[in-house]
């Protein structure tokens, strides 16, 4: 879990950025998982760990351990409330050093198009994961415009830059994400949407926080002339939508599937 690895340093700037996407889709996932509390859970590719801290507080699980290969992540983590009921370490999904059947349910969010090979993390989930046990991910639609930053890539794009996808991107699909979950032998795949609207008070919020966390297009932002810069910002003043009450509101897609490890 290697690639964009460099985009994952800054903890403070992806806890303000991912919180307000991770927490309503991760509320979706989980009630969609359906699992009963006091279970061993394994959270792959935890990041700052608000999706681990939805774990706590929706599932009451018995355990958790969380792994993320960013050591400034993980180190973030552990600043934090959470990290007083969750083992953090630094670790890659694709080479988990946990026991056979050492949790009955693990989790990949928003993590799967940063992996190299999914098919092998997967693997690795099942592995750790006891018989009868559950494993789910979802991921940000990235080839059909779900994700929370894809209009700030297309302001981009429209200023004639063009912003590099990541490597894993078509990882996101759902036929693929379906595919590594089939690939790794689990039983009872099932998959669906999450959807849901993203608002920001006004644009400075937006602006604030989509270039907080560097990516692709925000290294190209940062890389731009103060003039370039005021012409992106009055593209995307007059380009976001706006609900009724006038804040910018867009909505956001993510794929999800789950899968039962076979007794």
């Amino acid at each position: 879990m290697t690639e964009a690895k460099s985009y994952f340093t800054d903890g403070a700037a992806y806890d303000q950025l991912a919180r307000r996407f991770t927490l309503p889709a991760g509320e979706v996932f989980l009630d969609w998982l359906a699992l009963p509390n006091g279970l061993s859970w394994l959270d792959a590719g935890c990041g700052t760990g608000a999706f681990t801290q939805l774990l706590l507080d929706r599932c009451a699980p018995r355990r958790v351990s969380a792994i993320d290969p960013s050591a400034e992540q993980i180190a973030y983590a552990r600043t934090t409330p959470t990290a007083k009921r969750v083992d953090f370490q630094i670790g890659d999904a694709q080479g988990l050093s946990f026991a056979n059947g050492a949790f009955d349910a693990a989790a990949m969010a928003l993590v799967v198009a940063f992996v190299p090979d999914p098919n092998k993390a997967m693997a690795e989930l099942k592995r750790v994961t006891r018989p009868g046990g559950t494993i789910g991910a979802y991921m940000w639609d990235f080839l059909n415009n779900g994700s929370p930053r894809q209009r700030l890539n297309d302001a981009v794009a429209r200023m004639g830059v063009a912003v590099q996808p990541l490597p894993g991107y078509a990882h996101s699909r759902m036929e693929a994400m379906e595919g590594f979950f089939k690939s790794a032998g689990l039983a009872d795949t099932a998959t669906r949407v999450i959807e849901f609207e993203v608002a920001y008070d006004n644009f400075d919020e937006y602006w604030t926080q989509q270039t907080g966390l560097a990516s692709g297009a925000v290294e190209t932002i940062r890389s731009m002339s103060a003039a370039d810069i005021e012409r992106l910002k009055a593209d995307l003043r007059t380009s976001l939508p706006k609900n009724k009450a006038g804040r910018i509101a867009y909505k956001v897609k993510a794929n999800a599937v789950k899968g039962r490890v076979p007794a």
